[in-house]
């Protein structure tokens, strides 16, 4: 109600009905504020989610892993009278010519001595980082499936801790009153002093066949402290050349790699310290579906002097670059556009005229934004988004015209750097079944820590990423 001052009437007003009446603007606000976040929760929901991948620079491991037989100039010592042996060279060391070996006590009485005072000697710090390194390398090649090597890995730690404190009491032992009844052998030459033999001491690369590289039909006899023995009974034996080889049977499928490389080198990662080496490369015979290879070494005998079998990864590409994931990968379509009728502007961006016409039929040029994807010597590469097939296109300055007509396909990736998806072409250098190797720092393709999708098959071009 409102009252007329000239008239003195009260004058009745129309009031608002409905259900704006009560609403204010405030209201209204916070009602589109919710319906926003509600369609966007939906959005969010419904919409598949992207995950990304960052690239990061990284070289290709191919399905290259083998596991080979050692093969090595092994000289077998045998003893020349019978008695108890003790073992003072420590196994795997290098020892020189006339250093002491074993010794050999007719009576057993020397190792009753050696025994009685072994848990006085003291190991020195060079001795335990011996058996420590020993511990290490076999914790890190230890599996299940060969449960069987713990028997033979106890004794080797048996031997060497009796080994060690044999030569640490050897001096004292010498002056015993016992001494006249030992009879103690050196080396007649310098090499590596080894406490075992398997049947493979005289084998030859051409000798070896698939069931011998086969762990489980391997036997060895380990030689131990303080055990009877027999004239001309093995004792030990010696490895004189830092030359060995290694044989490795590769299946018909993948030979094709090491066929470039036969009499070239290769570079090989022992997987049992990660450490590598250039070894020469020489194929031999075939049986059934594998070829064998035989890899030649100059250095790391002593390294691996204890192993008859060792497991190796040959490095058969040295192409390095972006590392992604096959899964990333797809292939897609572009219009091909002479580079004739492309205006490149830094300002305004890339341009084509299309031909078109107003609503008198009138014909004129329509610059037309798009996007560049690659080029080749001819062409660019364009998105399809912006452009219909059968466009003619008008060359600036000219009166020439392309019809909009080919297509050309582009292997790439969705880069997701900026919330959209944003094609990226690759060009690939190495591929596994897995991932692959690309080129870095390409004009239109990838660079280091970009984030790309993961599976290319769950988002299209500029979609937005909802991660």
């Amino acid at each position: 109600m409102a009252r007329d001052p000239e008239n003195n009437k009260i004058i009745k007003l129309n009031k608002r009905s409905g259900f704006f009446a009560n609403m204010n603007f405030g209201i209204l606000i916070f009602l589109f504020v919710f319906i926003y976040i509600v369609v966007a929760l939906v959005s969010y929901f419904t919409k598949g989610h992207i995950q990304s991948y960052e690239v990061r620079s990284g070289s290709l491991s191919l399905d290259n892993s083998y596991s080979g037989i050692v093969l090595r100039d092994e000289i077998v010592v045998s003893a020349n009278s019978g008695g108890y042996i003790n073992y003072f060279a420590r196994e795997g060391e290098h020892v020189a010519n006339g250093d002491l070996v074993y010794s050999l006590d007719q009576s057993g009485n020397f190792s009753d001595l050696l025994n009685d005072d072994a848990s006085e000697v003291l190991l020195s710090g060079n001795d335990l980082g011996e058996l420590r390194t020993d511990f290490v390398q076999f914790q890190n090649s230890y599996t299940d499936a060969s449960f069987s090597k713990v028997y033979d890995f106890s004794y080797e730690v048996e031997g060497t801790i009796l080994k060690l404190s044999n030569y640490n009491m050897l001096n004292s032992l010498k002056s015993s009153s016992i001494s006249s009844a030992v009879t103690f052998y050196n080396s007649a030459q310098s090499g590596i002093v080894l406490y075992n033999i398997d049947g493979f001491e005289n084998k030859t690369p051409g000798d070896i066949t698939l069931d011998m590289l086969e762990k489980n039909n391997y036997k060895k006899e380990q030689f131990v402290n303080n055990t009877l023995i027999g004239a001309n009974d093995p004792v030990y034996k010696q490895v004189d050349s830092e030359k060995w080889s290694m044989v490795i049977a590769v299946h018909k499928d993948q030979i094709e790699f090491l066929r470039e490389k036969d009499n070239n080198y290769v570079c090989v990662k022992f997987l049992k310290n990660q450490n590598t080496s250039w070894a020469g490369v020489h194929l031999l015979g075939t049986e059934d579906d594998y070829t064998f290879v035989e890899l030649d070494f100059n250095n790391s005998m002593i390294t691996f002097a204890k192993d008859r079998f060792l497991d190796v990864e040959l490095a058969l590409s040295d192409e390095t670059g972006l590392k992604i994931p096959n899964s990333a990968i797809v292939e897609k379509e572009f219009y091909l556009i002479p580079k004739d009728y492309m205006i490149i502007s830094g300002t305004e961006g890339n341009i084509v005229l299309r031909q078109s016409y107003d609503e008198q039929g009138n014909a004129y040029a329509e610059s037309v934004k798009v996007g560049i994807i690659s080029e080749n010597e001819e062409d660019y590469f364009v998105n399809t988004d912006a452009l219909r097939p059968g466009d003619m296109l008008i060359m600036q300055d000219s009166s020439e015209t392309y019809p909009v007509s080919r297509i050309g396909s582009l292997v790439g990736v969705y880069n997701i750097n900026k919330g959209f998806a944003d094609f990226k072409q690759i060009t690939i250098l190495e591929q596994n079944d897995e991932y692959s190797i690309v080129r870095s720092n390409t004009q239109y393709g990838l660079t280091e820590y970009d984030h790309i999708a993961l599976d290319a098959t769950t988002i299209g071009e500029d979609d937005l990423i909802y991660e």
